[in-house]
């Protein structure tokens, strides 16, 4: 599971250090997309593969199915850790979130997410105001 907020830097090649905690979770392969919320995913390779088996899933006559495919799918790279850890994000993506030199990574459950630090910031800040919160949830059955 992954669980917790870390600060980590991208380096001038477009590789980021991804937390230790994580490590671990990422050796049967990495697949690192764009995601909702505007953000990026970290995946792991059965993870990757479960969400591709739910959206085959879905009917191709459904625009917003096909959407989420497109996005997703398209703005997608298969990669790997290198010997430091880090994991090397395409410039399309990198782009794509306004992403410089830092980064937050979040745990997310199943994936990791990896924010520009202001977009980040915008989004807990909307989510720090309880009633926000709880109404945002509310239909959840929580």
């Amino acid at each position: 599971m992954f669980t917790g907020e870390y600060r980590h830097t991208v380096d001038d090649k477009g590789r980021l250090a991804v937390p230790s905690k994580f490590r671990a979770q990422l050796d049967g392969g990495i697949v690192v997309s764009r995601w909702i919320d505007g953000c990026l995913a970290i995946h792991t390779g059965s993870g990757w593969a479960a969400l591709a088996d739910e959206v085959a899933a879905l009917p191709i006559t459904d625009a917003s199915a096909r959407l989420f495919e497109r996005t997703i799918f398209a703005g997608a790279a298969e990669t790997e850790l290198d010997r430091q850890g880090r994991v090397l994000l395409p410039a399309y993506l990198r782009e794509g979130i306004g992403l410089e030199t830092d980064a937050v990574v979040v745990g997310a459950r199943d994936h990791a997410e990896i924010w520009a630090p202001a977009t980040w910031a915008d989004y807990r800040r909307a989510m720090d105001d309880p009633q926000t919160f709880a109404q945002a949830i509310s239909g959840l059955g929580i």
